[in-house]
């Protein structure tokens, strides 16, 4: 996909344009080029809106200030620091990827993109997040605001082939694969790490003015209702367990209102998950 460089010079006008007079400049971890806290900051981000994440990584940053300080918590104090945020799983990779940092990289975060990928829990998003926001390597990255912006542009005309794949008007057919070919083209001689932050608050104004654009991406999930869901439940259970262990029937009087089938269908997954075991009759943080 080739794009005419007078519409990428408009593009990016733009999208410097929103970010120099609109931008969320005093977001904290825009604050810092520190690997570590850049890393803390893409696992508390994934799935979970800013306005959440903000006072929880000041605390996180404040109880574990170093890779070295984290690898050496007990999961049980990592997922007290967590506890709001959800997903605890991402507590439990983010505390393994410090232990794997500081055994095996001196406490250093790698900066190579094939290395990052082998820390649990470092997919491929938050590895070029990582090469970008700490250590501003030209490389490109995809999370939904940014999908929204690319496709708000560029995928307008649903009836003309894009790239390897031919939109259908009302299916979610754009690709990501596709999207990255165009960011490589658009994000050549900008600052990776400045460019990156533009886009993603110009696409949170795109989302504003237009609804949300990534609808259309083949990579999108409407995200399921927290209240009352399994994700909930399971948080609660993370909270009461990292204060006290807890038998099947006492977790159910703690969690009033949850039925004992419910709990008992969420401390199975957190047990596969490792966040969870069972010592003596009661169940406890790993």
């Amino acid at each position: 996909m080739k794009i005419e460089n007078s519409k990428i010079e408009n593009f990016r006008h733009d999208v410097w344009d929103y970010y120099k007079n609109n931008g969320r400049h005093n977001l904290p971890w825009r604050k810092t080029k520190d690997p570590y806290r850049i890393l803390v900051s893409e696992v508390m981000l994934q799935q979970t809106q800013v306005s959440r994440v903000i006072e929880k990584y000041k605390a996180f940053l404040i109880r574990f200030p170093n890779v070295r300080r984290l690898a050496e918590a007990p999961l049980s104090d990592v997922l007290k620091a967590w506890s709001g945020l959800g997903y605890n799983r991402r507590a439990k990779f983010l505390r393994a990827a410090a232990e794997v940092i500081v055994r095996g990289y001196s406490g250093r975060v790698p900066k190579a993109a094939i290395v990052l990928r082998t820390i649990p829990g470092v997919g491929p998003y938050t590895a070029s997040a990582v090469r970008i926001f700490a250590f501003n390597e030209p490389d490109v990255l995809i999370e939904t605001n940014v999908r929204t912006v690319y496709i708000h542009h560029f995928f307008v005309d649903t009836s003309k082939p894009i790239g390897r794949h031919k939109l259908m008007r009302g299916q979610n057919t754009i690709h990501d694969d596709d999207i990255l070919l165009l960011a490589k083209q658009v994000a050549e001689g900008q600052d990776p790490r400045t460019w990156h932050w533009a886009l993603m608050d110009y696409g949170v104004h795109i989302k504003k003015l237009h609804g949300n654009p990534a609808r259309r991406s083949a990579h999108y999930t409407r995200q399921s209702k927290f209240e009352g869901s399994p994700r909930q439940v399971r948080g609660r259970v993370i909270r009461v367990l990292a204060h006290e262990q807890l038998t099947v029937r006492q977790l159910q009087k703690e969690l009033e209102g949850v039925a004992e089938k419910n709990i008992e269908q969420v401390i199975a997954g957190l047990q596969k998950d490792g966040l969870i075991k069972k010592e003596k009759g009661k169940w406890r943080i790993v």
